[in-house]
């Protein structure tokens, strides 16, 4: 199992979990297909596509990675974005708007998808650890720690080259994040919506970026949030015992020790409707 298999994954308007056994649930908006996951098995991360919300960006996907190393997609598939069927030896993978990435064993990057804007211009990419997507960028760790980022970047949110020492990163909109290994937390990009204000965090295990907020788990399982929390989304200061966080558009998810999941923010679509779910494993 990868190291950073993801076990949460909250897209636009709808939220996905793997199972300890390996299967996988959903909840939310499901018009293209993105919830269609009940007779996924042997799954061991999973990711949305996630976008801004906007009156033309409902529709999204969900792709899981099996232990074998294929990959799984269901949902809107506009732009290729859920050919992966032929996909063999990934370890990681990531899910944005109309795009999904794949890491393989050997450090090099698959990409399907829109590439309007070079969010999948990829293949040149080598040594790469872990990977996010945004928008209309793409981001990537090396194994040395540096990281590299391509598509759009008219706010910077491209602006990675001088990050050193991460081993993790995760894209929202307009700004991307990163996880250093002394447990500090890096941003760039847009600062317009406090998204990027993450410099004063430490004893960071996990972040995750939504379109236009931040969220992150401390080693001692707390959560943090920055940035728009027009609803709600950053309200999980209460919030224990949190091992692994994911943030949508205007929605957020943390999986507890005991595997239930809390959520707070926009649930419109359902895709808050999480306390059912048990035996969600983060590892």
């Amino acid at each position: 199992m990868p190291a950073d298999a993801s076990p949460l994954a909250a897209g636009r308007r709808h939220s996905v979990a793997r199972r300890r056994d390996g299967t996988v649930v959903a909840v939310g908006a499901s018009a293209t297909g993105e919830c269609r996951v009940g007779r996924w098995r042997g799954i061991v991360a999973v990711a949305a596509g996630n976008v801004h919300a906007a009156r033309n960006t409902g529709r999204s996907h969900t792709v899981g990675l099996r232990a074998d190393g294929t990959v799984l997609a269901t949902g809107w598939n506009g732009d290729g974005q859920c050919e992966v069927s032929g996909w063999e030896g990934v370890t990681v993978v990531a899910a944005g708007w109309r795009r999904t990435l794949g890491l393989l064993a050997d450090g090099r990057v698959l990409a399907v998808g829109r590439d309007a804007e070079g969010q999948c211009d990829v293949r040149s990419w080598r040594e790469v650890v872990a990977l996010a997507c945004g928008d209309w960028h793409s981001v990537g760790v090396r194994s040395d720690g540096s990281a590299l980022a391509v598509g759009n970047d008219r706010r910077g949110q491209c602006a990675v080259g001088e990050w050193r020492d991460l081993r993790a990163v995760s894209a929202g909109t307009l700004h991307t994040v990163g996880l250093r290994s002394d447990g500090r937390a890096v941003a760039t990009g847009d600062p317009g919506s406090g998204a990027c204000a993450v410099g004063g965090w430490e004893d960071v295990a996990a972040l995750d970026a939504g379109s236009h907020h931040t969220v992150a788990v401390t080693a001692c399982g707390r959560v943090l949030a920055a940035g728009d929390n027009t609803h709600g989304q950053c309200d999980v200061g209460g919030w224990r015992d949190v091992v692994a966080v994911a943030a949508g558009a205007t929605h957020t998810l943390g999986l507890r020790a005991d595997g239930t999941v809390l959520a707070a923010g926009n649930d419109a679509n359902g895709q808050c409707r999480t306390a059912a779910w048990s035996g969600i494993h983060a590892a």
